[in-house]
């Protein structure tokens, strides 16, 4: 079924293109620099009501999904919130789930299209122990506030504390060490938190000046912070995307992946990384999602977004071969063009040390 969102009604409300992944909420509102500037100055928020919502109940529920996912969830205290993935055997990553656990519920946060399938998921592997998997996207809505504090009315996701924060996640190591071996730095923060509102409630959360989603995702290039089905294809390692810390704990085992997770972390590097481009001011058009990225006319890696910053100008986050120099100019090769990148590495190689 097609989401709509009653924002798109609103004075102003523009949507994205069609295709988007964000299709079914508010792009813009007229004004994408100043709605960028807003955020980034902790005002305002955006509707991400598009974004699936699964709560987990139960007595077993903590130690369950501790047992199935990346993260050590089995003593995650109420109010607190992280982040975790669900792998395929190969570790390759499935999920991603925005956790927060208020006491008696654990509520999940999904990419929109995506409850349906997590829920089927988690509901095949109940077995007999004592939980309960419902998907209540219709009932509701992820806010996004350029805030990093807890709602004390409302469960509440916060970015990574990596992302926000430039901090390191506290995530274990194991023999190829910590999260730290994986990333060079942090481009810049990503400041922010995901809120859950009854549906009821959406407009009234948004405000009187709301942004929209080409702002937020502005702001989410430029700190290269990961999003499944954009950072990701179906063959993404955790490695490769900064994942290793803010939703991958390294002391945990016994989940689907794992074997590979620990060999990838122990005995060598990821295959690709990724990297943050700075792209010709002068293009006029920005590279589409999947757009090749060349050097000496070697295809090395592809485009996973692009946005139009409202100080950086023109960016995009890629995903590259592991063995690509970190210094190196990059073409991207749009549909209408070539378009000069210069690089920002994100997470560590060989090439990068």
């Amino acid at each position: 079924m097609t989401y709509r969102s009653p924002a798109l009604d609103l004075p102003g409300a523009v949507p994205p293109p069609e295709g988007s992944l964000d299709s079914g909420v508010p792009w813009h509102f007229g004004d994408p620099h100043g709605e960028q500037r807003r955020l980034a100055s902790g005002a305002g928020a955006v509707d991400l009501s598009h974004r699936g919502v699964v709560t987990v109940t139960g007595p077993d529920r903590l130690t369950w999904l501790h047992s199935l996912t990346t993260q050590h969830l089995e003593a995650l205290p109420s109010g607190v919130s992280t982040t975790a993935l669900i792998l395929t055997p190969q570790g390759h990553v499935e999920h991603e789930l925005h956790i927060v656990d208020d006491g008696s519920t654990t509520w999940i946060t999904v990419e929109p299209g995506s409850a349906e399938a997590l829920a089927a998921y988690l509901d095949s592997m109940r077995f007999m122990l004592r939980v309960e998997v419902l998907d209540v996207t219709p009932d509701w809505a992820v806010i996004w506030e350029p805030v990093h504090e807890v709602d004390p009315a409302w469960s509440t996701w916060l970015v990574a504390p990596d992302f926000a924060l430039g901090e390191i996640s506290a995530a274990g190591a194991d023999r190829g060490g910590d999260a730290t071996r994986y990333v060079d730095h942090r481009p810049a923060l990503l400041v922010g938190r995901e809120v859950l509102v009854p549906r009821a409630d959406l407009l009234d959360r948004l405000g009187e000046d709301p942004a929209g989603t080409w702002a937020l995702e502005a702001l989410r290039v430029a700190a290269a912070a990961p999003r499944l089905g954009l950072e990701t294809d179906h063959r993404t390692l955790p490695h490769e995307v900064g994942w290793i810390g803010p939703a991958v704990h390294l002391a945990k085992g016994c989940y689907r992946g794992q074997e590979a997770v620990a060999r990838v972390h122990n005995l060598g590097a990821p295959p690709r990384r990724l990297a943050l481009l700075h792209l010709d001011g002068a293009a006029e058009v920005l590279p589409a999602h999947g757009d090749l990225v060349l050097l000496d006319e070697r295809a090395v890696g592809w485009v996973a977004s692009a946005a139009r910053h409202h100080e950086l100008g023109p960016v995009a986050t890629v995903v590259l071969k592991r063995n690509v120099p970190a210094d190196a100019d990059l073409i991207v090769r749009t549909a209408s063009g070539d378009v000069a990148g210069a690089q920002e590495a994100v997470i560590v190689s060989a090439s990068t040390r």
